[in-house]
């Protein structure tokens, strides 16, 4: 039956200063590229028909150096939609490829006038009750912001029109992506409650793996 793994990226440059991120596309720090080495150890007898990711390349960067690790034959490859990038990246080859996909809809919450600031201090600035609010809360945006009902809302609908669809043409399928992301997929497939969301959290760097079989999601596992 086909699978499907969710990988939150490891920590970024940003995560180490302790600053909210969002859409700011800062890379990984050298923890999150072993955390990223990690996750690639754990996955290597896993072969992926495609691979999702968002547009920061934070999500990026996870995705490929974990796949590094495969021991599948196929070769994870960037796919480009327009431009010379599309044109002049073809192959002359008749290797087999794991086509990897960049979507905005898979980006991490966007947090607003929060983005850059170090969370102690906003922290210290807004109570600590405030700021646990805006980031754990499901439907409450920090300012200017994204919540989590927001971040599920344009999540979703890619993962049902594109990921299930996938799925049902036994395809395995890898996304890699951000905590905010993958908590609404997570939320989406296991039916979470609006009110046990906020107490969800998807470790950094460690896959999940869902087996997918009849339309439905089976057996997961977290490796």
């Amino acid at each position: 039956m086909p699978y499907l793994v969710l990988l939150r990226h490891g920590q970024s440059i940003w995560n180490k200063k302790n600053l909210f991120t969002g859409w700011v596309d800062v890379p990984l720090s050298e923890k999150g590229i072993e955390e990223a080495l990690t996750a690639g150890e754990k996955m290597k007898d896993f072969c992926f028909d495609e691979t999702y990711t968002s547009l920061l390349i934070r999500s990026i960067q996870t995705a490929m150096i974990s796949m590094s690790k495969t021991n599948c034959d196929k070769m994870p490859i960037i796919q480009h939609d327009c431009g010379k990038m599309k044109d002049w990246a073809a192959i002359n080859n008749n290797f087999e490829i794991i086509p990897v996909y960049r979507i905005e809809e898979l980006n991490e919450r966007y947090y607003g006038k929060l983005q850059g600031k170090n969370k102690k201090e906003t922290a210290e600035e807004f109570g600590e009750e405030q700021v646990h609010i805006w980031r754990r809360s499901y439907a409450t945006q920090p300012p200017e912001g994204e919540s989590l009902k927001d971040n599920y809302e344009r999540t979703i609908p890619f993962f049902k029109s594109t990921i299930l669809k996938k799925l049902n043409e036994n395809k395995n399928i890898l996304i890699s992506a951000h905590g905010n992301s993958l908590r609404a997929i997570v939320k989406h497939i296991e039916n979470i409650s609006d009110e046990d969301i906020p107490n969800f959290e998807i470790p950094t760097g460690v896959p999940i793996v869902y087996d997918f079989e009849n339309g439905g999601f089976k057996n997961k596992r977290v490796l």
